[in-house]
């Protein structure tokens, strides 16, 4: 009987073992396949006036400068980008201070941030440019298009991060730093307890069944997040340091108030989006005198089923900016 717990403690230690092998293979498997990802995406770090930027460069025209959102990079904004179903635009997607390449800066603030965007366009020789921005990336466009108007010619915010009386719960500081600091954890997370991230990160509202195609999109996102722990410093950035700018940056208290922002802006959201919420996203859209509100009923952040219709108004707004702009923008 001894003999026969002591093979079965055998067996179940070597199948934990094995467990614990394999989990750990496949891990380094798909952090490494995730680092080939971004080197083979051909972004660049360029000196500018602001510090050190990281931007990707596709295609030649008029150029729209995409700001991704949170726990994204240039990369994402290459993703979203191909979303713009209009030929001969110069895309710029920038990682903010803190994502992959990008270092934050000593004494960063909202308003550096919007700087650096000026400053990268005046590296790359352009002087005017539309901006696409999404999620957590709408602050700091924003703030660009106040601070900078003459710099911006059209600004599209989809599903932007809006304060408001109510407003998506973050996690203590902390506990952000265990999840999104250090690869493997959040790889195990999204690999074990993907489904339930995916409804408690607010990417599919509550009680949607997600098709094959949206829950391949969704893990998509989440792995791209990989490698999570050289965007740690930009969610921080964002998320904590930049907190009560961000509350402020839609009050009157704002040094760059909504309500004098002159510049034509498309905002799009989804009826029953879990983070940008509804009632903060008309709110803000309503400050901004020269903003119009798209819609869709459902969908949630990542607008599923309505990706078409959204592409499609970006494409009618961008096309606007370019016709009233000078056919060329870009130069010395």
């Amino acid at each position: 009987m001894e003999n026969l717990a002591a093979f079965i403690s055998i067996v179940l230690v070597s199948l934990l073992l094995i467990g614990v092998l394999l989990t750990v293979t496949r891990y380094a498997r798909e952090i490494r396949a995730a680092r080939r990802r971004l080197e083979g995406l051909g972004s660049q770090v360029i000196e500018t006036a602001c510090g050190p930027v990281e931007f990707a460069r596709v295609g030649e025209g008029y150029p729209v400068l995409v700001v991704h959102g949170a726990l994204g990079g240039f990369d994402q904004g290459l993703i979203l980008a191909r979303s713009i179903d209009i030929p001969d635009l110069q895309i710029i997607s920038v990682s903010r201070f803190g994502f992959l390449r990008s270092p934050v800066p000593p004494g960063a603030t909202l308003d550096t941030q919007a700087d650096a965007y000026a400053a990268l366009l005046d590296a790359l020789g352009i002087r005017r440019a539309a901006v696409f921005a999404v999620s957590a990336g709408s602050t700091s466009a924003i703030r660009f298009a106040a601070r900078h108007p003459q710099r911006v010619s059209g600004l599209v915010l989809m599903g932007p991060d809006a304060p408001g009386e109510e407003y998506m719960q973050l996690p203590p500081r902390w506990l952000s730093q265990v999840f999104f600091g250090n690869d493997f954890v959040y790889w195990a997370l999204i690999h074990f307890f993907g489904k339930r991230m995916r409804f408690e990160a607010g990417m599919v509202p509550r009680g949607h069944t997600l098709t094959p195609k949206e829950a391949a999109l969704v893990e998509n996102v989440q792995k791209s997040a990989l490698p999570v722990s050289q965007k740690w410093a930009g969610w921080d950035f964002e998320t904590y340091t930049c907190a009560e700018e961000l509350r402020a940056s839609v009050t009157p208290a704002s040094p760059y108030p909504l309500t004098e922002m002159r510049t034509p802006v498309l905002v799009i959201l989804a009826e029953d989006d879990p983070i940008a919420l509804p009632a903060n996203v008309r709110a803000l859209a309503g400050q901004m005198p020269n903003a119009r509100l798209y819609t869709v009923p459902d969908g949630g952040h990542l607008l599923f089923g309505h990706e078409r219709e959204a592409s499609a108004e970006v494409a009618r707004f961008l096309r606007a900016c370019m016709s009233e702009a000078h056919p060329s923008l870009s130069g010395g």
